[in-house]
């Protein structure tokens, strides 16, 4: 084994071991474990010497790239593998048009303001500007449903389940969403004259071919797991999903299809399987996704420079803050005429945290070569700090001052009689 190797073993396995130990010390103090890991990531001096004329990093751009889409890669198929279509039935319709409807509503809104402050402050605009300001909105659109189940932790069982199955739902079907508009947006700033009708052809394209793909591949996958392949031991169950895994995101890649909607539609499929022990694949991709969403986060944090995230805060709060109004808006009139009351309805519209998924994207814009790109992960990174800091520390007292929230068991005055 050569030095290199051993010295980048010894740096990123103690970096991901203090993550978890950060990870867990978030739990306890009832704050998300990303904020933590990604203050390691920015605190952590990326440029570690020189040699010659040449830098040398623990991280480089093409590392973090490749590192983010295999990392949400994982984290979409465990939230497709965890999404209970039983459970969560009755509110697929409302959670449906949230990821849908109301992701195109964001992406649009977040844009055509983006555009319109551009001009407001004095920045050129022209035709060009608009594929930036589409995919910050595309990039910002969706929710992460772990960060906010971690922070509602100390309301366990006593929020109504509704409102936890829509926060979850809504998380897992938005993903695909956001990073095929984004995707789109990228194509558009990239397409060197292509015209606006291939461009589209090819997302649709992708989209399709992702959840046909995905929908295949999980079934097969399915059949091979439930009645085809008999495991003489139950750690071979989660190696041979991964495997499979693997396979079905790489050929729908090399197809034209998008991986990413792929791996979640194909979780989807296993998760609701009649043949296969869900909760046990759960509970052992549950340790790949958590690895994998902490390896993200620490990446985003080295390879951004702490003194880009401060010059980006003052944008990145001005569209932290439309955000929260777009996404207001949004929910209200998607909601409007549901089961959901209007307290409900604001809870729900103040819990839309970003997370991994706008993290991944960004990182995508910088290495595509786009000459906006380099500005958008510390963009996105202080966008999710904002959403951290100031709706994670909000989120339990706005449920109890609008009364959303059961008595505790302890407290529960029937009990105590």
């Amino acid at each position: 084994m050569s030095h290199p190797l051993a010295l980048y073993l010894v740096a990123f396995g103690g970096l991901l071991l203090v993550s978890v130990l950060l990870d867990d010390l978030a739990a306890r103090i009832r704050v998300p474990g990303i904020l933590m890991v990604l203050l390691l990531g920015l605190l952590i001096e990326n440029h570690v010497g020189v040699v010659g004329d040449q830098q040398i990093t623990l991280l480089n751009l093409n590392q973090a790239q490749q590192i983010s889409q295999a990392s949400l890669v994982l984290v979409l198929f465990f939230g497709g593998l965890t999404t209970n279509w039983t459970a969560v039935r009755s509110v697929i319709t409302p959670a449906a048009r949230l990821a849908t409807v109301g992701v195109l509503i964001t992406a649009a809104l977040i844009g055509w303001a983006g555009f319109g402050l551009s001009a407001a402050s004095g920045v050129e605009t022209n035709p060009a500007t608009l594929p930036r300001v589409l995919f910050i909105g595309a990039m910002v659109a969706s929710t992460d449903a772990s960060a906010v189940l971690v922070l509602l932790r100390p309301l366990a069982g006593r929020l109504p389940k509704r409102l936890i199955d829509l926060i979850e739902c809504e998380s897992g079907f938005n993903d695909p969403m956001a990073v095929v508009l984004a995707g789109l947006a990228l194509a558009l700033a990239g397409g060197d004259g292509v015209g606006a009708g291939v461009l589209v052809t090819d997302v649709v394209r992708q989209f399709v071919l992702g959840i046909l793909l995905g929908f295949i591949g999980g079934t097969l996958t399915l059949q091979l797991l439930g009645t085809r392949l008999t495991l003489n031991h139950v750690a071979m169950l989660p190696v041979v999903s991964l495997a499979l895994l693997m396979v079905l995101t790489g050929g729908t890649l090399l197809l034209g299809g998008s991986p990413l909607l792929a791996a979640y539609v194909a979780g989807l499929v296993l998760g609701n399987g009649p043949t296969l022990d869900r909760t046990a694949l759960a509970e052992a991709h549950s340790s790949y996704a958590k690895m994998a969403e902490l390896l993200l986060f620490l990446c985003m944090g080295l390879v951004v420079a702490p003194q880009d995230v401060v010059y980006a805060s003052g944008w990145a709060f001005v569209l932290f803050l439309l955000m929260q109004a777009v996404r207001f808006l949004m929910v209200h009139a998607l909601l409007w005429h549901t089961m959901f009351t209007s307290n409900e309805r604001i809870f729900v519209s103040c819990a839309g945290l970003r997370g991994a998924v706008p993290i991944a994207l960004a990182i995508d814009a910088w290495s595509s070569g786009i000459s906006w790109g380099a500005s958008m992960p510390p963009l996105a990174l202080a966008v999710v700090l904002y959403g951290l800091l100031i709706q994670g520390f909000a989120l339990v007292p706005l449920a109890e001052r609008m009364n959303l929230t059961l008595p505790s068991p302890q407290h529960d005055p029937d009990a105590a009689a």
